[in-house]
């Protein structure tokens, strides 16, 4: 038996036990048909709820890693519908999605569903194409920050506020303090700053594909899903299916990759936002995150 026989052979039994299993393997690794691995990203972004993360770098790092590193993938898809929320917790998550398509030379289809709007719309400029319903939600390209005042309430109530502090403007913005015209200022500049480097992102990521004037595009509006291929904010109506098979063929596998989960069916956080979630256990905070969540999706309409 020769040398080149000797290696040949090992080939030859490995090529027919997997054309033997061909047929019993799913579809996305038998090699012969084209895969688009869909990663869902879906709630408001960050820590919603102490028993519901929102969208975090931390659930959905795993999710999009796997999907990226898929073997035989084409693309990877991302199913958003997410009204926004921490714009740091949503420039992470853009930037590992930008940074896992860089190194694994892979496209990146976004798919509006319901909201892809202030973070969520973010994250959809992470990918090269962003398809949409002709009703969904896309733009508010802006900051937005909120609280209440109880001072009048305390007041009333007879309550007197003690806080003690070291700083000068450690107690900005109190809600339990009479509102301070300085600190508002102080506020706004901030997310100014947040908007400016905001805005510098769209730019960046859609280029040319802008159409519409940016007071307009930049003020905070958004608009539905027609409208936003009208403004280059998007690039074409359609559905992840019709468009997958468009695409890459009938064939095409488009497996859905999960974040991993608890034995209560719960997203698994990670070791810091169990940290996190063990400060904010009380039921009066679930009641108002979930309240804030809410509201968040309330501003357009759902």
């Amino acid at each position: 038996m020769t040398e080149q026989s000797i290696f040949e052979h090992p080939r030859q039994l490995i090529a027919s036990a997997r054309e033997a299993l061909r047929p019993i393997l799913p579809r996305r690794l038998r090699g012969d048909a084209p895969v688009v691995p869909v990663v869902r990203l879906s709630g408001v972004i960050g820590l919603s709820t102490p028993l519901k993360p929102g969208l975090m770098l931390s659930t959905v790092a795993r999710p999009l890693e796997r999907a990226f590193r898929m073997r035989h993938a084409r693309a990877v898809a991302l199913l958003i519908n997410s009204p926004g929320g921490s714009p740091v917790q949503s420039h992470l998550i853009y930037r590992r999605i930008r940074e896992l398509a860089a190194d694994n030379s892979r496209p990146v289809l976004a798919f509006a569903e319901d909201v892809a709007a202030s973070g969520g719309y973010m994250i959809a400029c992470a990918a090269d194409e962003i398809i949409c319903d002709p009703a969904s939600i896309v733009g508010s390209i802006g900051v937005v920050g909120g609280s209440f005042g109880f001072a009048k309430l305390m007041d009333k109530l007879g309550i007197e506020r003690r806080l003690y502090t070291s700083g000068e403007h450690k107690a900005m913005l109190d809600p339990f303090l009479p509102e301070n015209p300085e600190d508002v200022e102080r506020l706004k500049a901030v997310q100014r700053e947040i908007h400016e480097g905001f805005i510098e992102l769209v730019r960046r990521s859609r280029g040319s594909r802008l159409k519409g004037p940016e007071k307009t595009l930049f003020s905070g509006e958004y608009w539905t899903g027609a409208k936003a291929v009208e403004f280059g904010l998007a690039d074409h109506i359609g559905d992840l299916r019709s468009t997958l098979r468009e695409r890459f063929g009938p064939d095409v596998a488009t497996p859905l990759v999960s974040p991993p989960r608890g034995w209560l069916g719960r997203v698994q956080p990670s070791v810091g936002a169990l940290d996190l979630l063990s400060s904010r256990g009380s039921l009066a905070e679930d009641l108002v995150s979930a309240l804030e969540e809410r509201a968040m999706w309330s501003r357009y309409g759902l």
